[in-house]
């Protein structure tokens, strides 16, 4: 039978996109290790894994740390402000290839710390073996070096499962491909072109920390509950954003953030108000995931939960890779919408500021005041996205954003490592049967252990309290330059009221750091008091890393401050 001409429809071809391997190398090359380790996982013995993991995870991350720098070297030599890959859907530009370096700095210390297996020992269960092979191999394992992770996630926290696990050279060396998985989620997350390319990569890294957070060796129970709380949360906020990438579809036909922002600049009022729904609910996602005010109800339940390692990881990472998408989707897709998201964000940074330092000074544990430290930076952040000037090319507020992301991360990295190194004692004798020297216990955060910290441990003092004058904003540390930096920013923007309201956040939130201060130094000692574990090249590099990081940006900022002055305008 012979089609009518008139029927027959000429279908298009259909033009595959081209793949800029080039310069996409840098999360290739991440999610590349990332898949090697699963193989690893599944066809080498455990003490191969132990041994292959942390070394292919580092030795991955430095490689994408080198094409960072060589594909930030090629955009430069092309004299533009970046390019596109992938049709658009990867934006590779400055502020693009300046998170995805700090963001894998920050990471090649995390997988280092995740390594570490000096600070643990293994404990025994409930149930003790009485005689045979059990027993042997029970004397010979409790005391025994060990890493920071259960050996058995899948098993009931605290129970003779989880030492049997441990009897049979159990690790759980899968959160070093996990880890990866998360960082080439973030890095993704920082470079994306439209929002359906944000929600996979929102979704890629925020599954494995959903896992990662479960796989604390001690207080399993609180580990597993921090897990599901922020999974249950994390799920509601995803389905918050892909409903508002589906109205901002509907209200512009695009997903992509500079087409949206181009038919937002000559839409009319229907178009504008199908936008801000979809604004509000993208909003939700990314305030969720910075961890602001009203959506911070996960922060100090996970901080507090995760293992110390993965929550240093997080409490870095996560913030830059999430401001990085927020000020992208704010400033680049909603930009001519500044006047009808300035407010809401207003009220936001406010709420987050002062909130955030009130309910710290309530804390008695010293991982939850660090996380709700951690809220209160977020407010201060959150200043430099509202500095945002369409009629400028130059945005002091995205260079002072850059800045405070990369100080805090530092900083706050460094100050949950050193929580880690502080250990509750537990006497040999009491674990094995034997005489012998204190081995160290789980983590002493309780406020009241920490007292007279600085007197017996004056290094681990000297640091911890650096971190927490940084925090505070006082002269001659990182966090000062930081706070200057974004108070100037959201000043020269009219800004002058959240200035003010950022100066009274900030004295309450003094107020809490000097007193861990004083604490550590002053305080008397307690009876039962807790010490410091000396820990592995591991960990101790990473808080030296921090500590002169810290230190440096309050003498020396400008190098820095240059850098982020280059990177701060998005292509």
């Amino acid at each position: 039978m012979t089609p009518d001409p008139t029927t027959v429809t000429t279908l298009a071809a259909i033009t595959p996109p081209d793949v800029e391997y080039s310069l996409l190398s840098p999360m290739l090359i991440v999610f590349g290790v990332a898949v090697a380790g699963v193989l690893v996982e599944a066809f080498a013995s455990r003490s191969g894994r132990r041994r292959i993991q942390p070394v292919l995870s580092l030795v991955g991350l430095v490689a994408a740390l080198a094409a960072v720098i060589w594909v930030a070297v090629i955009l430069t030599r092309d004299g533009g402000q970046g390019r596109t890959a992938m049709s658009g859907a990867v934006v590779l530009d400055r502020p693009a290839m300046f998170l995805q370096g700090l963001l894998l700095v920050i990471s090649v210390l995390a997988v280092a710390f995740m390594a570490e297996r000096g600070l643990e020992r293994v404990v025994a269960p409930s149930r003790r073996f009485s005689n045979g092979p059990g027993a042997a191999a029970q004397a010979a394992l409790e005391g025994a070096d060990a890493d920071l992770f259960t050996p058995s996630g899948a098993s009931v926290p605290n129970s003779d499962n989880e030492f049997e696990a441990t009897r049979a050279g159990g690790v759980t060396t899968e959160v070093f491909p996990l880890t990866l998985l998360a960082v080439g989620g973030m890095m993704l997350f920082v470079a994306c072109g439209d929002l359906l390319t944000m929600f996979i990569a929102l979704e890629v890294f925020s599954l494995p920390l959903y896992l990662l957070c479960a796989l604390a060796r001690r207080r399993r129970l609180l580990s597993q509950e921090a897990s599901l709380k922020y999974f249950l949360l994390g799920a509601f906020s995803s389905a918050f954003f892909l409903f508002g990438a589906a109205f901002a579809y509907g209200a512009t036909g695009s997903l992509n953030l500079a087409e949206i922002g181009a038919a937002l600049g000559a839409g009319g009022t229907d178009v504008t108000r199908l936008a801000v729904i979809g604004l509000a609910m993208l909003a939700v996602g990314l305030l969720f995931k910075v961890g602001a005010m009203p959506f911070h109800a996960w922060v100090p339940d996970v901080y507090q939960g995760a293992p110390t390692p993965v929550t240093a990881f997080m409490a870095a990472a996560t913030k830059i890779a999430a401001f990085g998408a927020l000020l992208r989707v704010f400033w680049v897709a909603f930009g001519p919408l500044v006047d009808e998201w300035r407010p809401v964000l207003w009220a936001v940074a406010i709420l987050t500021m002062i909130a955030g330092a009130v309910m710290a000074v309530t804390q008695s544990d010293v991982k939850r005041l660090l996380a709700y430290s951690s809220v209160t930076h977020t407010g201060f952040i959150l200043l430099g996205v509202i500095a945002f000037d369409p009629g400028r090319t130059d945005q002091p507020g995205l260079s002072a954003t850059l800045f405070y992301l990369a100080a805090y991360a530092f900083s706050t990295f460094g100050a949950f490592a050193t929580t880690a190194v502080v250990r509750e004692p537990v006497h040999a004798g009491k674990r094995a049967g034997v005489s012998g020297p204190h081995l160290s216990g789980r983590e002493a955060t309780g406020l009241d252990q920490w007292a007279g910290l600085g007197r017996r441990y004056p290094l681990v003092g000297a640091m911890f309290s650096m971190y927490l004058l940084a925090f505070a904003g006082i002269p001659l540390t990182s966090g000062f330059i930081a706070k200057f930096d974004v108070f100037a920013a959201v000043a020269g923007n009219g800004g002058a009221v959240l200035v003010v309201i950022g100066v009274i956040g900030s004295a309450i939130a003094a107020y809490f750091y000097i007193r861990i201060i004083v604490a550590m130094f002053f305080d008397d000692v307690p009876l039962d008091a807790p010490h410091v574990v000396r820990p592995s090249p591991l960990t101790t590099v990473p808080i030296a890393v921090c500590t002169a990081v810290t230190i440096v940006l309050g003498f020396y900022p400008q190098p820095l401050l240059d850098l982020v002055g280059n990177a701060a305008s998005f292509l």
